[in-house]
């Protein structure tokens, strides 16, 4: 334990910066992965059926390809395409674009739970299908689907650890580092473990929070 201890002095600052990077990666794709999901779940209920569609098809075609593969594509094929991306920016895109699938479904959910009532309501006093979901129904779907944005934070933090995989130096990757070069893998990572544990451990009782605030609805 001792020893242990010693390693976790000697290496933490070095994995404070891996911890830097995974925080931008993983706010960078949460943030693009809202953006973009919330647009695939308004063209899937905006009730144009070609919107509806390709919506339908982008979703099931990004959950079909794993983020693995994703990464690669952005990061290796792009150039290849004439569009060069930096590790960084290619993790940011890959996680978000991968992400998005997933936000989409949770924000499709929260509008179609809202009652059907409200809307024609607001349609009858000479509201717009935008403003109707402006006004009405997206601020009562945010309170729906904060549970389980809060549960796509918390996976969204730990596969940033694939970054690693196009050398974006995140925890995960200095983390292997530094393992290789001391062959102290036992303190490495499990230091590594225990930050990433740090970490996760706020989006958890976050997420429990709002489970229980939605669950006194």
């Amino acid at each position: 334990m001792k020893g242990f201890w010693h390693d976790a002095a000697e290496f933490f600052p070095i994995l404070m910066n891996g911890v830097a990077l995974t925080i931008v990666v993983t706010i960078g794709s949460l943030l693009l992965s809202t953006v973009l999901g919330l647009v695939w779940a308004m063209m899937r209920v905006s009730g144009i059926k070609a919107l509806s569609m390709l919506s339908a098809s982008l979703i099931n075609v990004i959950r079909g390809i794993p983020i693995i593969v994703l990464l690669f594509y952005l990061y290796f094929v792009m150039p290849d395409l004439g569009v060069t991306l930096s590790a960084l920016q290619a993790a940011i895109l890959g996680l978000g674009i991968a992400y998005s699938a997933y936000q989409a479904e949770n924000f499709r959910a929260g509008i179609e739970a809202i009652d059907k009532g409200q809307i024609e309501a607001a349609q009858s006093i000479g509201m717009g299908w935008w403003l109707t979901m402006r006004r009405v129904v997206l601020p009562q779907a945010v309170r729906i689907v904060l549970p389980p944005y809060g549960n796509v934070m918390i996976m969204m933090l730990k596969d940033s650890s694939q970054a690693s995989t196009i050398t974006v130096a995140e925890l995960a990757l200095q983390g292997k580092l530094i393992a290789s070069s001391t062959f102290k893998n036992t303190s490495v990572f499990t230091l590594v473990a225990l930050m990433y544990l740090t970490m996760s451990i706020p989006l958890i009782l976050l997420v429990r929070h709002f489970e229980k605030r939605a669950g006194k609805r």
